[in-house]
Order: C-alpha cells, then structure tokens, then sequence
C-alpha cells in the first residue's frame, strides 16, 4: 500500500500506481515483498521510514526506473497508467524486437 495511505492521508488513483509498482517488483524479483517483516513493521518502513525494496540488479534499466517512478514520495510525481502501459509497450517491443505482439509472447515467458 502506498505510504499516504497508511498515513491515513487522502487518497486516489496514485495509490493504485504505488501498489503496481510493487506488483512488478514482486514480477522481477520473483519475492514476497517486505518478507519477514509484520504488518506494523511493513507499516513502518513504507509510511514512516520511507524505505523502498530493492529493484534486482540485473533488472533493465528502464524498467527499474518505471518501478521507483511509480513509488516516487510525491503521489502527483507518479505516472498515470496509460503512461504506464506506454512504457510496457515499449519496453516489450524492444525486448522482442517488434516481431510480436505481447499476446503472442505469452508462450515463450513460460
């Protein structure tokens, strides 16, 4: 959950982006995110000690600063989906060469 959120603070769709962006850290890392940590302890780290996980190092640069720009500190620095969809888009386009569409890639991921 994003830190103003936990903070009890007003919140919208941002809040949502934070959560994708642990979403595709979990993708990345292939990890439960904050394990070994209790709620409270999760609660405290993310809402008050503004620590973030960390991106695999070998994860692609881009893709790296897609996932800490949708945990920036400042919901409205967040990006908004369909600009985060762009940056997927291109970023699969690039990986696959534009030979593909991402509904045909599914099967090699696997």
């Amino acid at each position: 959950m994003a830190p103003e959120f936990l903070r009890g603070e007003p919140s919208n769709e941002k809040c949502d982006v934070y959560s994708f962006g642990v979403v595709l850290w979990e993708l990345l890392s292939m990890q439960q995110p904050w394990n070994g940590l209790g709620p409270a302890q999760v609660v405290g780290a993310v809402a008050f000690q503004n620590r973030r996980l960390p991106i695999p190092k070998d994860t692609n640069p881009e893709l790296a600063a897609l996932v800490e720009s949708c945990w920036d500190d400042d919901p409205k620095q967040r990006p908004s989906f369909s600009s985060i969809v762009d940056m997927l888009k291109k970023l699969l386009k690039a990986m696959l060469g534009g030979s593909r569409g991402f509904w045909q890639c599914v099967g090699c991921i696997a």
